[in-house]
């Protein structure tokens, strides 16, 4: 397994481009069963979830391509499905990762049947699907479980039916299960309301693409999403948008190192609750356009979750309190992220989990290299240290990784991270990204 070693202390400077967001292209791949048309996706990252997902199309019958973009890290993915006989998803793969799951709605919508093994992923915490197999059993589909594998039928018509369905769980609405029912949907039989919907913007966008393969889906981004049925849909080709949480974690790195950073194709819109915790902490952040200048905030950008943001951060920085929520709240994904920047602020900061409770094994990590941090339950309270110190580390999933890595990053002396095949599931060639920036950071073969 490979490791990152991290000569600590180097100010990160000059710039680079946001990749296309993880969690929103898994769920837009998994669209192409749902059509006989191709897709085109661009700005798909390079990253071991994808391809493990590209494996999973590819034995349910899709044709999967890469091309490289006009920028190498903005590649293109042609999917087509060219047999639909297969419905089966099988555990050596579903078991990499949860996103795998969002075959089922596809499946089950497009042939009428699937067969799918229980997901895996990040040791974070308890994720049932629970609510997944609620929203189909809703829409006609008949569920049983055997052996560790979910057996789902369409009803004897051949069509699932439109129903209200409640997606709410104990933590807040589910994303997945949203993406997954929502997809489901789009070839039902008559009209489908989703309360409860997850409103993240990878909602928004696997909206769009459905939309513009024929779907007629309303109120995406909303508590409550509108779907009516079509009959078939057809092919598009559509730009997965900007990774907010690669883009909150890059401006973490440039804060806890007291460096310079530009980000290109940076989600601002989609940040708001995360820069208002910078700005708390004293992380500075502006609009500047491509020749870096400072641009006019007020201004109409082309796109408003794609622009050149600098960040650069004082020494010091200050304490907060921070609480994660269901978007637009702040994302859980930049918790472990921030508690390396509050760890080398000045006083005492607390930070509350409410979507997974336990998604603290980067505590015990981060107590190896000097942070003084105490659990209490769903919250961590962070005395602020002068500077944290390398240290071996055993990263446990993907978020905490890059919670070990940016701690790493700022702490005085050698980091290595163990077992970074974690971060290769959310960020495209990290090491490169930050090597680029100034950061001393090589891949190792580790223990």
């Amino acid at each position: 397994m490979d490791a990152f070693v991290i000569q600590g202390g180097r100010r990160l400077r000059g710039r680079t481009r946001v990749h296309g967001s993880k969690n929103a292209a898994l769920p837009l791949l998994t669209a192409a069963l749902l059509t006989d048309e191709p897709l085109l996706v661009d700005d798909v990252p390079d990253l071991s979830d994808v391809r493990n997902l590209l494996r999973l199309l590819e034995s349910l019958g899709c044709r999967c391509s890469r091309r490289a973009g006009e920028d190498d890290r903005a590649g293109r993915l042609e999917l087509q499905v060219v047999d639909e006989t297969a419905d089966r998803a099988d555990y050596e793969i579903v078991r990499t990762m949860r996103a795998t799951f969002n075959v089922l709605g596809p499946l089950l919508a497009r042939r009428g049947r699937a067969v799918i093994s229980r997901p895996g992923g990040c040791n974070i915490g308890d994720r049932p699907v629970d609510l997944h197999l609620h929203g189909f059993r809703a829409l006609g589909a008949e569920i049983h479980s055997g052996e560790g594998y979910i057996h789902a039928q369409a009803p004897a018509s051949g069509r699932l039916q439109g129903a209200r369905i409640f997606l709410g769980g104990p933590f807040g609405p589910t994303v997945t299960g949203t993406a997954n029912v929502m997809s489901a949907a789009t070839l039902a039989e008559g009209r489908t309301v989703i309360d409860s919907a997850a409103c993240e913007p990878e909602i928004v966008d696997l909206a769009n693409l459905l939309n513009a393969m024929g779907a007629r889906i309303s109120g995406a981004g909303t508590p409550s999403v509108t779907i009516d049925g079509v009959e078939a849909l057809g092919g598009a080709r559509h730009t997965v948008i900007p990774d907010r949480i690669e883009a909150g974690t890059l401006m973490i790195a440039a804060a806890i190192t007291n460096g310079d950073v530009i980000l290109e194709n940076c989600p601002l819109e989609e940040l708001t609750a995360f820069l208002t915790c910078l700005d708390a902490v004293g992380v500075q952040w502006e609009l500047v356009d491509e020749a870096g200048d400072k641009a006019d905030a007020s201004s109409d950008s082309p796109d408003s979750r794609s622009q050149c943001v600098r960040v650069a951060s004082q020494r010091r920085l200050s304490p907060a309190a921070i609480t994660t929520q269901p978007h637009p709240g702040f994302p859980t994904d930049l918790q472990a992220q921030m508690m390396a920047l509050l760890a080398v602020a000045d006083g005492n900061s607390v930070i509350t989990e409410k979507i997974f409770p336990d998604r603290f094994l980067h505590v015990a990590e981060m107590l190896r290299m000097g942070a003084n941090l105490v659990r209490n339950g769903p919250a961590v309270l962070i005395s602020g240290v002068r500077h944290l110190i390398g240290a071996p580390v055993m990263a446990s999933d993907l978020r905490a990784s890059a919670g070990l890595v940016l701690a790493g990053l700022g702490a005085t002396g050698t980091t290595t991270v163990n077992r970074v095949y974690h971060i290769d599931r959310g960020y495209e060639k990290m090491e490169r990204t930050l090597a680029e920036l100034g950061a001393e950071i090589e891949r190792v073969e580790g223990d």
